[in-house]
């Protein structure tokens, strides 16, 4: 991985979200590649490298129908039934004058025929009518109609689902080279954060980010490894870090500037350049990114649930799409305002919400009256993040405004 500092850069300072996000990715990603069977575990893994075709498909003729095949220039009438042509089976002979071979659909179509449906054939003894218009369909699915050898079926970068994967398939490729995950470490600081199922105080919360994340993660593309929570202490803090086997370490809370606020602290002692300090953005204006003397990045996200989650889309999710030789950019779109919002404030506000289709195509966005921070059930039921820009009018139902779509099971 390359490890750089922007040189000559001023001061860090409060950053937008755009240039925070170009900082940590001017960082450079870790791309490393393996080869993998297509029928075993490539679903949702990233191509390291092209496919492209390496022989015509249908690689023949193909009849799209059961019928029978004659001669291209035949008229309708009687025939003799001079063969079959099946599935893997093919015809081997030459369809001549007055003939017809017995065909199925996918069967190879003798050379210099068209296909009439079964529908237009009455059998005979010894021969079979068939009764047809000259503008009727051929019924032939062409050579290379699909695609033909050299075209580049899928490029480097997409992630297989099961449509490319059937194209991939369909090329001839038993592997494909990918991306390796990259390996994302998440740790949880503060005494008040507990692991769910596990007793607590009164005065304790239970962790939710740290898992989310982790699930973000794996759901990205990534390898997740979930730290046991830190306290608040520095020492258990660079312990945790330090021991981290991650290409990126994700820390949650201990980003502000309290007394408790220990990860940047201790990180020091890890030789930690700051890139990114805070960002000018609601929630998560104390999202933090930086490298360490190893050449590990950590990317600091707020306490907070909501915060941490709307960080991770703007800026975990770049980060591990880069790693992995993919688009980084947010998925944003444009949609409709179900209701009015108020001018925009000092900071960029990315607004949790719920996106709906109209029966003719529109797409609407509703933000949520509360968008306090700290509330997991807002953002549960959210689609959809708002982008209010730092002193953005006020805004009217119907106006157009930037959306991130959220992947929403």
């Amino acid at each position: 991985m390359r490890a750089l500092s922007p040189a000559g850069a001023p001061t860090i300072g409060e950053l937008s979200v755009e240039d925070a996000r170009t900082r940590m990715l001017d960082v450079g990603s870790i791309i490393r590649t393996e080869t993998i069977p297509l029928d075993r575990g490539a679903m949702g893994r990233v191509l390291a490298e092209p496919i492209t075709a390496v022989r015509d498909q249908p690689p023949f003729d193909a009849s799209a129908m059961d019928g029978w095949a004659i001669r291209a220039d035949g008229d309708p009438g009687v025939f003799a039934v001079a063969g079959e042509s099946a599935a893997g089976r093919a015809f081997t002979g030459v369809v001549g004058p007055g003939q017809a071979v017995r065909i199925f659909t996918g069967a190879e179509v003798p050379a210099g025929c068209r296909v009439v449906v079964q529908e237009a054939s009455e059998r005979l003894e010894g021969g079979v009518r068939l009764a047809f218009t000259p503008d009727a369909p051929v019924y032939v699915r062409r050579r290379g109609g699909d695609f033909a050898a050299g075209d580049p079926l899928l490029p480097a970068g997409v992630r297989l689902d099961a449509w490319r994967l059937a194209l991939a398939a369909a090329a001839g490729r038993a592997e494909a080279a990918v991306a390796v995950r990259p390996r994302v470490a998440v740790l949880s600081t503060g005494e008040e954060i507990v692991p769910a199922g596990l007793a607590l105080r009164p005065d304790q919360i239970f962790d939710s980010a740290g898992p989310a994340l982790s699930a973000l993660v794996q759901g990205w593309g990534g390898a997740a490894q979930s730290l046991p929570p830190a306290g608040d202490t520095e020492q258990a803090i660079l312990a945790a870090i330090a021991a981290a086997q991650a290409d990126l370490i994700v820390t949650v809370g201990g980003a502000s500037v309290g007394d408790h606020d220990l990860v940047k602290p201790a990180l020091r002692r890890l030789g930690l350049n700051l890139l990114v300090d805070t960002v000018r953005m609601r929630p998560g204006k104390p999202v933090w990114f930086g490298t360490l003397e190893d050449g590990r990045r950590v990317l600091g996200l707020p306490g907070n649930p909501a915060s941490a989650l709307v960080c991770a889309e703007l800026f975990l999710r770049p980060l591990i799409m880069a790693d992995l030789g993919a688009d980084p950019a947010p998925r944003m779109t444009t949609a409709r305002l179900a209701g009015a919002l108020p001018k925009g404030g000092p900071r960029e506000h990315w607004m949790r919400g719920a996106l709906t289709v109209s029966p003719d195509g529109v797409l609407t966005a509703e933000a949520f009256p509360d968008q306090e921070s700290s509330l997991v059930s807002v953002f549960a039921r959210a689609d959809g993040l708002i982008r209010r820009p730092i002193g953005a009018p006020p805004a009217a139902a119907g106006d157009l405004v930037d959306v991130l779509r959220l992947e929403r099971l």
